[in-house]
Formats: structure tokens, sequence, C-alpha cells
């Protein structure tokens, strides 16, 4: 195994099973749940969004498998302070990376990187991209989002 995919795999294993930002936003300005109908994977994801289009805060619920759990914790972490264009580009940007082109330059993307490697497995690219999905609901005002 190389460096890289021991990497991925300590990230998912670390993510998956310590989620950050997890738990209810009871003062979001924006809410999506999102499910992943090949996988069963549920969340819900709060943000707040301030006047000037800042996220000022990321939390998300559900359930999810490893993969599912680990990007949605890190996408939480890298959605602060964020601007709503931003977030947008950067769902761009990474559903880009885990379906087209994983070897290309995503370094905009910081940490989120290491998922790259998802694109070695198509049925689990729907998994990675959930809380993505549901994020652009969140933006665009959906209450809901599937990944189907």
């Amino acid at each position: 195994m190389n460096e890289l995919q021991e990497l991925y795999q300590q990230v998912i294993i670390d993510h998956g099973t310590k989620p950050r930002n997890s738990g209810e936003m009871l003062d979001c300005s924006h809410k999506a749940d999102g499910f992943n109908p090949l996988c069963g994977d549920e969340l819900s994801l709060y943000l707040k969004v301030d006047a000037n289009d800042v996220i000022t805060a990321v939390k998300f619920t559900g359930e999810g498998c490893a993969i599912s759990t680990a990007s949605a914790s890190l996408m939480s972490q890298f959605l602060k302070d964020k601007t709503v264009t931003q977030a947008k580009e950067a769902m761009s940007e990474f559903t880009d990376m885990v379906t087209k082109s994983p070897d290309a330059n995503h370094e905009n993307l910081g940490k989120l990187i290491i998922l790259a490697g998802v694109n070695k497995y198509p049925s689990r690219v729907k998994c990675a991209s959930l809380a993505w999905h549901t994020l652009l609901a969140a933006l665009e005002g959906n209450a809901a989002a599937t990944t189907e």
C-alpha cells in the first residue's frame, strides 16, 4: 500500500469515527436533508450564513458509511469562513475531483484532496458527494437533496 492510500484510509477512519462539527444547529439560517439511496446514507446539514454571505458555522447529523461521514466532517471544517460563492466553487471542484480528474491540481480544496482516492471506487463517489449535494440544496433553499 502506498503512502497516499494509507493516509486516505487513516483520514477516512478518523473523521468517520470521530466526525467534526457533528450535531444539530437550532439557529441555522440554511438547512437541507440529503439521502443516498445506493448506500442508505442520510444527512442533515445546518449552515449559519451571515449578512455578508460568509458561512460562519456548519454542523451535520445523520447516519452513513465512513466515507459519507468523513466527507461531511472534512467539508464542515473546510467551509467555515468561506463565502457562499467560494462554497459553490468548492462543491464544483470537489465533484470534478471525485468524478473526473483526481490527478488535476485541486490545491484550493486543502485537506479535501485526500478524498480524491474515492475516484477509484465509482460506487463510493455518491457517498463522498452526498454532503456536497446537500450543501448546494441548503444554499439554494431546497429542503432535500439526493445523489441519484
